[in-house]
């Protein structure tokens, strides 16, 4: 009875670790530009697995806002409706660009917990949106806990370019931080042809710089990882520099 015990504590833990893909905060707009003839922007709020299309509960965010050319701060979290993504609690909500500009969208959610790898998730993610195409500057700092500031124009790409990034914490460039990124795979025809392939990796350069080239047309996470140096609720919280940017 005991070895019989052991062999299935030992299969389930086979089973349980080829379930441990990436996580991903995935704030996912219907546009990445705004023109005359598409005002306005439908974004859906989510934490998932975006290769596997598996979700996982989002709590309402601690925050959600638009920061207008770098400056102006608006406070989004009243528009917010609840809807599902993956079968899983999600969030979504509308925005009209009224002026041209670059519009910077982020959700700082409620720390989630993770008893699979014993600690809290903390995934600050964004998105670009071009207004009426004057989005400039795109290249500066929010001012968030953490963050990928870009260094590849975040909208208005094609699939095979190149996407290049500083991972920042506490608003200094944090080096050699480890960058998982990861396609929204949202029809399911993407097959990977092992579990390696779902989640790719590259890690930041002494300067916080990283570099990847997306393949394929369509929405691609990236997030660096780092962990707080404060723990939360006496479990590591890691801290995710959450960005999306769409190749077409």
């Amino acid at each position: 009875m005991k070895k019989m015990i052991a062999v299935v504590a030992v299969l389930a833990a086979v089973l349980f670790a080829g379930q441990a893909f990436a996580h991903f905060g995935m704030l996912i707009p219907d546009t990445d530009a705004t023109s005359q003839d598409k005002r306005t922007v439908e974004m859906v709020l989510s934490f998932s697995h975006p290769f596997e299309g598996v979700g996982m509960e989002l709590e309402k965010p601690a925050e959600f806002f638009v920061v207008v050319d770098g400056q102006n701060k608006t406070d989004l979290l009243p528009t917010l409706k609840e809807t599902k993504v993956m079968d899983h609690l999600a969030w979504k909500t509308s925005y009209q660009v009224k002026r041209p500009g670059l519009y910077a969208f982020v959700f700082d959610p409620v720390p989630y917990k993770e008893d699979a790898e014993n600690n809290y998730i903390r995934h600050i993610t964004k998105v670009v949106v071009d207004g009426y195409g004057e989005g400039e500057e795109w290249n500066q700092p929010l001012g968030l806990k953490t963050e990928i500031v870009p260094l590849t124009r975040p909208f208005g790409n094609y699939a095979g370019n190149v996407f290049q990034g500083v991972v920042m914490l506490d608003g200094k460039p944090a080096p050699y931080t480890r960058v998982e990124v990861e396609f929204y795979n949202k029809d399911g025809k993407r097959t990977a042809p092992d579990e390696r392939m779902v989640t790719q990796e590259v890690i930041a350069d002494g300067n916080g710089v990283f570099t990847f080239v997306c393949p394929w047309k369509g929405w691609w996470g990236f997030a660096g990882l780092n962990a707080d140096a404060q723990p939360y609720e006496g479990r590591e919280l890691e801290l995710g520099a959450v960005i999306w940017v769409e190749m077409k």
